[in-house]
């Protein structure tokens, strides 16, 4: 090989190692900067979807709040199958519920928000905060969230058996509702609600309760979700004024008109979730007539006019005494009172229902004898038909339903 043909072999070589070297160098450069450009929209999309404003609440806390786990991105697409919709439990107004399963092998619910403005950012934030205060066995569980992603993910224990809503209005021949049954339901979920007033680090207030935001697992133990507008309050607080938010049918009459929720307040659309196991009914219905459209309006008449049997659900008359079922209606009459200050805390709905399924119909709560004949309160009933006011001021009829197929959360 003559010197030319070397020198022409040596310079493509060289053309070719220096363009390996560009196009390795480029390669290398395009990754660095892809990398570190998916690194800012994380970090952009974590303080957009209120990843300080959590730092911040929890910091504040004093050690009273575990630290929420934060899932990356990754995890949970590969958990949810990339967010498959074969994966989808639910949907609704506020986002789209995934089953997934974790790298450990638990099996958990992805909520993944829709896009989150600032009027929704506090609700999410506060769910979270809330929900890493809670440790209880009849309360959802959060295991962590994922705030790097365009939407805010939430991450729950996985809840099986659809909710409680569901088994009144849509029962299942599988799962047949028993008073027993109910009766169970309704005293785990009331002990819930008195652990939230009594036993946190300072008082929860959950602000929504109704059937639809109550699951139930494998074993059919309920449990209370959708922390999203619930709120903790100060020791020595008895109330605070907030715009009037809830679910039409579950809503305080008091609370509506003044704007002040109060313990009581929960205990109020507790007793609607009551009748609402005693009746198999709906807390509303379409009617002309507004006394007849609140099951809550319809139930105090029956107690007065003392024509009860003809609202219980037969399927419970059919099977137990009817002292067990006076005994819970007389209850839930009390949560009802229209004057707040005469209903009984959440914790002594909890004892009573314990009380009443221990006894068995064998012996009554005292107070529970006294109370038909007192007065329902000084507001009338009309009151009870009140719509409910949004956080921007309009009138709304919020859905009775559950906006998720098997979650609020």
């Amino acid at each position: 090989m003559n010197l030319s043909n070397m020198t022409s072999l040596y310079a493509g070589l060289s053309t070719s190692i220096g363009l390996l070297l560009l196009l390795t160098v480029t390669y290398w450069l395009y990754k660095v900067v892809k990398k570190r450009r998916k690194c800012n929209r994380k970090q952009k999309y974590f303080k957009r979807n209120g990843g300080l404003l959590l730092q911040q609440q929890i910091s504040t806390k004093e050690g009273h709040v575990e630290k929420t786990r934060l899932f990356t991105d990754k995890e949970l697409s590969k958990a949810t199958d990339q967010f498959n919709e074969s994966r989808i439990l639910g949907q609704g107004g506020q986002g789209t519920v995934y089953k997934g399963m974790l790298s450990d092998g638990r099996t958990v619910a992805v909520k993944k928000s829709k896009l989150v403005g600032e009027n929704r950012l506090d609700e999410f934030i506060n769910e979270v905060v809330i929900l890493s205060q809670i440790n209880h066995r009849n309360v959802v569980a959060l295991l962590g969230c994922c705030l790097e992603t365009e939407v805010p993910l939430l991450v729950y224990e996985f809840i099986a058996n659809r909710t409680l809503f569901d088994h009144i209005h849509d029962p299942s021949a599988e799962f047949p509702m028993t008073w027993d049954m109910r009766l169970k339901i309704a005293a785990e979920v009331a002990g819930a609600l008195a652990y939230l007033h009594y036993s946190t680090s300072t008082p929860i207030y959950h602000r929504d309760i109704k059937s639809s935001n109550i699951l139930l697992d494998e074993n059919y133990r309920p449990k209370v979700s959708d922390f999203g507008i619930s709120r903790s309050i100060a020791v020595d607080k008895t109330h605070f004024t907030t715009l009037v938010k809830g679910t039409f049918g579950y809503l305080d009459p008091e609370y509506f008109r003044s704007s002040q929720f109060t313990d009581k307040s929960d205990v109020y659309s507790f007793g609607v979730v009551l009748i609402e196991l005693l009746s198999g009914q709906k807390p509303i219905i379409s009617s002309d007539t507004e006394d007849e459209r609140s099951l809550a309006a319809r139930f105090l008449m029956s107690m007065e006019q003392n024509c009860l049997h003809k609202f219980f659900d037969p399927i419970i008359l059919e099977h137990e005494k009817d002292e067990d079922i006076i005994a819970v209606a007389t209850l839930a009459y009390r949560c009802l009172n229209l004057n707040g200050k005469k209903r009984p805390t959440m914790k002594e709905v909890s004892m009573e229902l314990e009380n009443i399924r221990l006894s068995k119909g064998q012996a009554t709560v005292q107070s529970n004898t006294q109370v038909i004949s007192t007065e329902v309160g000084s507001v009338s009933l009309s009151d009870l038909n009140s719509t409910w006011t949004s956080s921007d001021g309009e009138s709304t009829v919020p859905s009775e339903t559950n906006p998720f197929l098997h979650y609020t959360v």
